[in-house]
């Protein structure tokens, strides 16, 4: 299993750069190059894009609620910790660009790694759920396992007979039944038994729901 550490930042906002260094006629790549540009320099420490870019009067809001002038904006600006990479893309860009206004809107989306080994945090084993083997169905005992189950009041389920085949019936959702020995049935895919219990009187009184060697017992009501 790898691990790694993935944030999504979204920026909506736009880089404002000094008088001396607006060009005429800029264009939105020029614009998103130059953003790339100061968040390819985060990692590295970069501070010379920053310093170049950004204005002396400048007012900068980050996603932590701090408000930095310049001086404190490039100071920021300091190297990744060992063991720390990462990478910041601008993406769904749009652009509003005037004449002596570039408004640059755009989502920053932040990868970091923190140390390159990568180690299990977390293991879950599955096994594979096969059906067993189906027996052979005697339809004579078939009467004996017809009629309505109940969990609870307002909680029934019924076994009903097609044929040569048994279902089981709740909520309008019928499943067969596949007999695994003469009591004992399962239904394909589900794990666990079904199982007709006998009173002392040789009638079936119950259904058993057998999941995990856990019983979960629905009782035999009258037809």
């Amino acid at each position: 299993m790898k691990l790694s550490a993935i944030f999504l930042i979204f920026f909506c906002g736009s880089n404002v750069i000094s008088a001396g260094e607006r060009d005429a006629g800029i264009t939105e790549t020029e614009l998103v190059g130059r953003t790339q540009e100061l968040y390819d320099a985060v990692v590295p420490g970069n501070q010379a894009p920053w310093k170049k870019y950004f204005a002396d009067d400048c007012i900068f809001a980050d996603e932590k609620g701090r408000t930095m002038d310049k001086r404190k904006l490039v100071a920021d600006i300091t190297p990744m910790p060992a063991g720390y990479s990462g990478a910041i893309k601008i993406e769904q860009v749009q652009s509003r660009i005037y004449d002596n206004v570039a408004i640059l809107s755009y989502d920053a989306n932040e990868t970091e790694t923190i140390f390159g080994n990568w180690q299990i945090i977390a293991s879950q084993a599955h096994r594979y759920y096969e059906d067993p083997a189906a027996g052979k169905t005697d339809p004579k005992k078939f009467p004996d396992f017809i009629g309505a189950y109940e969990l609870a009041p307002g909680q029934t389920r019924t076994i009903i007979a097609e044929g040569d085949s048994l279902f089981v019936e709740r909520s309008g959702k019928k499943d067969q039944l596949f007999p695994e020995a003469s009591e004992l049935f399962f239904r394909k895919g589900i794990e666990g038994r079904i199982l007709f219990r006998y009173d002392k009187n040789g009638k079936v009184d119950a259904l058993i729901d057998r999941r995990n060697n856990e019983d979960v017992v629905w009782r035999k009501v009258a037809n």
